[in-house]
């Protein structure tokens, strides 16, 4: 897990471009989801996190983005995941 406050822009940016980053999070509300999901757009930088994998968030803790993500969450919530 890679808070955004502690990364430069520049280092986000290759990471994603790498592969090494697949998802964002939000750290507060324990929620991940797709980097280019509107809802994660909003959040504010020092709540946002990164993950290299869905296996990586759910270790975490973090449970699906129900906008994004609705079938990992229908899962979720079905108590599935």
């Amino acid at each position: 897990m890679i808070q955004h406050s502690e990364i430069s822009n520049t280092l986000l940016r290759a990471k994603i471009k790498a592969g090494e980053i697949s998802f964002g999070g939000n750290k507060k509300l324990k929620i991940y989801g797709r980097l280019s999901c509107k809802s994660g757009k909003r959040m504010k930088q020092e709540n946002r996190v990164f993950f290299g994998s869905e296996q990586e968030a759910i270790k975490n803790q973090f449970r699906p983005c129900g906008h994004c993500m609705k079938t990992e969450y229908k899962k979720w919530k079905d108590g599935l995941i």
